[in-house]
């Protein structure tokens, strides 16, 4: 799949948001090295804590269903060029090498593309 496929997902994905405390809708599509396409988007909770970011969720989806290994994140938000948050980053260099591709997408249709070793320099790893 393109960046350009994969960041279309991820858009589709904002409209599947649960997001009644902030209003910041996110969507994300990782694609693993299987070749499927895992989706996600944010789910708030009243207490904070409890939610879950599009990523994490993308992430979490691929792992429950035997993925572990993966090529690309596409992220779109409600907001130019929203990047992983700093848990987010953390888990996905828990599954992904340094030269995965994070690919962001502002509300005007332009692409950026990052490496996680980009985004995160100095991860907690074994």
């Amino acid at each position: 799949m393109d960046e350009k496929s994969l960041v279309e997902t991820a858009i589709q994905m904002k409209a599947k948001a649960y997001a009644p405390y902030s209003n910041f809708h996110v969507g994300a599509a990782l694609l693993g090295k299987d070749g499927k396409v895992y989706t996600g988007c944010n789910v708030e909770n009243a207490a904070y804590g409890p939610s879950n970011c599009a990523e994490r969720t993308a992430v979490f989806k691929a792992v429950s269903e035997g993925c572990r290994e993966f090529e690309a994140i596409a992220i779109a938000g409600d907001a130019d060029y929203c990047s992983p948050c700093g848990v987010c980053r953390q888990v996905l260099s828990e599954f992904c090498d340094k030269d995965f591709k994070v690919i962001l997408t502002d509300c005007k249709g332009g692409i950026k593309t990052y490496t996680l070793g980009e985004l995160l320099p100095l991860s907690f790893s074994l």
